[in-house]
């Protein structure tokens, strides 16, 4: 298979058995024989296993940077060097305009993360990697998965974003967490995940949450502290007496409030950013955040662990099969949540035939 030379010397197939079953079922089944697939999934070493797959179904694939989406720019030689060409939105809409007067479509199918390329027109519809590229879709006029709906996603944002957190830490020299004090803002999916991480590093960790959400199960569970966010004085209490500030609540501009802007930038503490959108706010300059206020885990050669996304990017493009195969029938228009017999499917694969098939029961307990 096409970069086998480069998947071969990095993985073993335990740690992507999703995308490997994948690959070897679309070898024969072809469902993307001429189609033209646009992925804008994050480029990175553990993506080509996602392009791989989709190359083995037949795809004509087109990869898509845009939105200043971190990628590593040597994948991106990478593929242009095997003849896959690598666009943005711009290029992306003027292919689809010259299409347009001939009467034909660019791209039949488009694989987005972050609602990149939500002003295209793909023949089929879309399929949306992250939960913040939701609201790019709310009005669209085509049908469009939401890969981050459903239980799958949660092996990503849990397990590996978190470990993905740590590791950045580590590579930037900051090694050393117990008794460290950790502020932790969200308690989604991406923050319990760092919790979890912190806490078997031995830190101290307080999550800053909305409380009027609920009970939490997995905070109540491992006895996390927590702190309202609408208690803002409390909140930059907390963010003075931090080791350690990191935000993972999916909100752009979640701290923009005065008090804790003060707060933050009164504070020694080291500033970091898991989320897609700028959480800090414009009143908290990007030097003054880790990796400029972009996705810390994103400094890494793999940002996250493809033991951990193996099965989100199997989804990712198994949905894209699914609109594929559902074309005649499908008239839903804006997002979707995934098939569960599909999702169970793929959680079935990388728990039987992967490496972190325990974890993932022990995350399906929270």
């Amino acid at each position: 298979m096409i970069f086998d030379d480069i998947v071969n010397d990095a993985y073993e197939e335990r740690e992507y058995p999703a995308l490997l079953a994948l690959a070897r079922e679309w070898e024969v089944a072809r469902p993307f024989d001429g189609l033209r697939v646009l992925v804008a999934t994050p480029v990175f070493r553990n993506t080509l296993l996602q392009y791989r797959a989709l190359i083995a179904g037949g795809a004509d694939l087109v990869v898509g940077v845009a939105g200043g989406m971190p990628c590593d720019p040597g994948i991106v030689e990478v593929l242009r060097g095997n003849g896959i060409p690598v666009i943005g939105l711009q290029e992306a809409l003027e292919m689809e305009a010259r299409c347009a007067e001939s009467g034909d479509c660019a791209f039949d199918l488009i694989l987005d993360c972050a609602g990149q390329f939500s002003a295209c027109h793909p023949r089929f519809g879309f399929v949306e990697l992250t939960r913040s590229g939701v609201q790019f879709y709310e009005k669209c006029e085509h049908p469009v998965y939401v890969a981050d709906s459903g239980v799958v996603k949660r092996i990503e944002t849990c397990l590996g974003t978190g470990e993905g957190y740590v590791r950045a830490l580590a590579q930037l020299g900051y090694d050393f967490y117990d008794g460290k004090k950790f502020v932790v803002f969200g308690s989604g999916k991406v923050g319990q995940g760092i919790v979890l991480q912190l806490l078997r590093s031995g830190a101290n960790v307080h999550v800053v949450t909305d409380c009027s959400r609920g009970a939490n199960p997995f905070l109540d569970a491992n006895e996390v502290s927590v702190t309202d966010c609408n208690d803002l004085d409390a909140v930059a209490s907390l963010v003075r007496g931090a080791d350690f500030v990191v935000t993972a609540t999916g909100v752009k501009g979640a701290l923009d409030r005065p008090q804790v802007v003060e707060a933050l930038l009164a504070s020694g503490a080291v500033l970091a950013n898991m989320g897609v959108e700028d959480e800090y706010g414009p009143g908290v300059p990007a030097s003054r955040v880790l990796a400029e206020k972009k996705p810390l885990n994103f400094i890494l050669e793999e940002p996250t662990h493809l033991k951990y996304i193996d099965a989100s990017l199997a989804l990712h493009a198994a949905l894209g099969e699914q609109l594929v195969r559902e074309a005649a029938a499908n008239k839903n228009a804006g997002p979707m949540d995934p098939p569960s017999e599909l999702e169970q499917r793929i959680l079935s694969m990388t728990m039987q035939d992967g490496l972190i098939g325990a974890e993932i029961a022990e995350m399906m307990g929270w």
